[in-house]
């Protein structure tokens, strides 16, 4: 059996499902993982403590190996949006951002600037919401100390790029929310100061587990504005408050939910194993299997088809007056999908059934003979 064969008798949803972008069920390994931890906690035997304490650390390890970050690089947050927010409250200047980006990186910089009014966000304006180099280089000014990019964005399916990014932004802070490609997609984290995901969607280990990766650079310059007493150089601080460690550190407001870091941790490491490599190219293979179907029954496709520009979304776009059609054709033959802002979007993973196949062009016959009549 092949790693990716392996990997690939984890998932044990039902035929169907094809919204990893919304959530992702979790893997056996991630359920086995919290059965088992939980089973340690609720009988809490002699020393067994000690070994959940021990998970915070091997969380780190194991989105170091996945990631390229020196585990003390990173640090534990529940989710994504916790670990941008620490980003942006931490900024001082301009962060250029595109408004059209998942709520949680314009929110975070808008709520920073109310709060605080150190840090100014400038909106990148876009072609059809896809962020490219080419953009940022036009629209960087002097104010402008960082950019903030969502690795794929969760309406278009466009994956970034980063290195081109790093490329025109020079010493300039990268920040990237990574939630829609971390697990399934082989990215360049190296050209990031700042990366934050969790592991919900594509690393399918469900919700409360999460990082913040920061780059020597990104610590020298981010004030840490919400640390609390884990944020220290000091395990349990008494009697007065220190300050924040000169580390990734800082960044933590308490210690984290230890079988949450445990269920990400399994899934990461079952991920390292496998060779993301492996998944990515496995993820290609099937997005382009629906993107085939899609054109065979005439459904818009407006997401990029360019493997390079592209991990699991594929977006489709029927006219308006057929969207209702296509809608209740995926539901009427068991499609699990995300509808949002006259789109519908299917998700894949690295496993996609026959009978996942056979009911989307169900439901495809179904959309096209109701548009034909």
């Amino acid at each position: 059996m092949t790693e990716i064969d392996a990997y690939a008798a984890g998932f044990v949803e039902e035929s169907g499902y094809l919204d990893y972008g919304r959530v992702g069920p979790l893997s056996a390994t991630v359920v086995a993982e919290s059965l088992g931890q939980t089973e340690i906690l609720s009988r809490a035997r002699f020393g067994s403590l000690d070994h959940l304490f021990q998970q915070d650390e091997r969380m780190r390890e194991a989105v170091s190996a996945v990631t390229g970050f020196r585990a003390d690089q990173v640090v534990c947050e529940p989710n994504t949006t916790t670990g941008i927010m620490q980003a942006m409250f931490g900024l001082t200047g301009g962060v250029l951002l595109s408004p059209g980006d998942f709520p949680t990186v314009p929110f975070a910089a808008v709520r920073a600037a109310e709060a605080l009014r150190v840090v100014t966000p400038i909106w990148l304006g876009t072609e059809h919401g896809r962020v490219t180099p080419g953009e940022i280089r036009e629209q960087l000014t002097p104010a402008t100390v960082a950019v903030a990019v969502c690795l794929v964005d969760s309406r278009t399916g466009f994956r970034v790029d980063l290195d081109g990014i790093r490329q025109v932004i020079g010493d300039r802070l990268l920040i990237v929310d990574a939630i829609q490609g971390f697990g399934v997609t082989d990215a360049a984290y190296e050209m990031a100061d700042v990366v934050a995901s969790g592991g919900q969607k594509w690393v399918r280990s469900g919700w409360g587990t999460g990082f913040l990766a920061l780059s020597d650079r990104a610590v020298e310059r981010l004030v840490p504005v919400f640390s609390g007493f884990a944020g220290t150089d000091v395990a349990e601080p008494w009697d007065e408050v220190l300050p924040p460690s000169h580390s990734a550190r800082a960044f933590r407001v308490s210690n984290g939910d230890a079988i949450a870091q445990a269920r990400f941790s399994a899934a990461l490491e079952e991920i390292a194993v496998t060779g993301i490599h492996n998944i990515e190219a496995a993820v290609a293979d099937n997005v382009s299997q629906l993107i085939d179907l899609a054109d065979e029954y005439a459904v818009p496709v407006v997401s990029p088809r360019d493997e390079r520009e592209r991990a699991g979304i594929l977006v489709l776009e029927p006219p308006p007056a057929q969207l209702n059609t296509l809608t209740i054709a995926l539901h009427n033959h068991g499609i699990t999908a995300t509808t949002r802002d006259g789109r519908v979007r299917l998700s894949a993973h690295a496993v996609l059934s026959v009978e996942t196949v056979d009911m989307l062009r169900g439901a495809f016959t179904s959309y096209a003979t109701a548009a034909i009549y």
